[in-house]
């Protein structure tokens, strides 16, 4: 018996975020609510200069969020 546990997608990378960077993904998020008004690559810019988050999981988070409706 298996059970489909494991996070996709974006998702997937939550767990190497909070990890690396030390902070719950919920915080990522909340940072990204504010700024909800600009284009997904302007996030991602502002997710690795000022908080220097790799491209790969900044996008991350930011895909995850717009697909949630949100930033």
């Amino acid at each position: 018996m298996t059970t489909d546990a494991k996070a996709k997608g974006p998702a997937s990378y939550f767990p190497s975020i909070e990890k690396t960077y030390g902070k719950p993904v919920a915080h990522w998020l909340k940072l990204l609510d504010s700024m909800q008004d600009r284009k997904h690559m302007e996030q991602v810019a502002f997710l690795k200069s000022e908080h220097k988050i790799g491209h790969g999981h900044a996008n991350a988070l930011v895909a995850y969020r717009k697909a949630q409706g949100g930033a």
